[in-house]
């Protein structure tokens, strides 16, 4: 796909938790005649475990780490890539992800989030002790936003409308637009 060609042939969703990141990705993906592939699947798939038991067995520490190696190992051509919403403390795994195509920020304002999300623990969410979804959201805005090469605001749109955007974003950066 011509699209795809100038940087990468992949397009990596990034995003908070409930952002709609793997749902966005398969519709996405479906058509753009792209493979999908969701990051934590890959984790929970190498790791035997779900994200939540790795969490709570190996701590957040370990955890990340296990995400930064797998993420930052993963090899694939015209995919989009659904990550989990803490990818971004991985510097290496961001890094491969730019390098093997195009980031994309899918923006929801933190009341849209928190609106989405049921539990967290059971979703896998990486949060410290004490720390709030607030404070979360809080602190990974500035760093979706500095790997991001395009940025989608998701508030209040449909799926379809989302895809519709990130194939005009995508084909404009082609050309040069952005």
């Amino acid at each position: 796909m011509s699209v795809l060609k100038q940087k990468g042939s992949n397009l990596i969703l990034i995003g908070m938790p409930g952002a709609g990141k793997s749902t966005v990705g398969v519709v996405l993906a479906k058509n753009m005649g792209l493979r999908f592939l969701d990051s934590d699947i890959c984790i929970q798939e190498q790791e035997g475990k779900l994200l939540h038991e790795i969490i709570a067995q190996s701590g957040l520490n370990a955890f990340m780490e296990t995400e930064n190696r797998i993420n930052a190992s993963l090899q694939t051509e015209k995919s989009v890539i659904a990550t989990g919403g803490s990818v971004v403390y991985g510097k290496e795994a961001m890094e491969h992800f730019k390098d093997m195509g195009t980031v994309i920020y899918l923006k929801l304002p933190y009341d849209e989030i928190k609106e989405r999300l049921g539990d967290l623990t059971k979703r896998g969410v990486v949060l410290k002790p004490g720390q709030t979804l607030k404070d979360l959201y809080e602190e990974r805005i500035p760093l979706y936003e500095k790997y991001a090469d395009i940025t989608i605001n998701c508030t209040g749109k449909a799926i379809r409308e989302i895809v519709s955007e990130i194939g005009k974003n995508c084909e404009n950066m082609h050309k040069g637009r952005i």
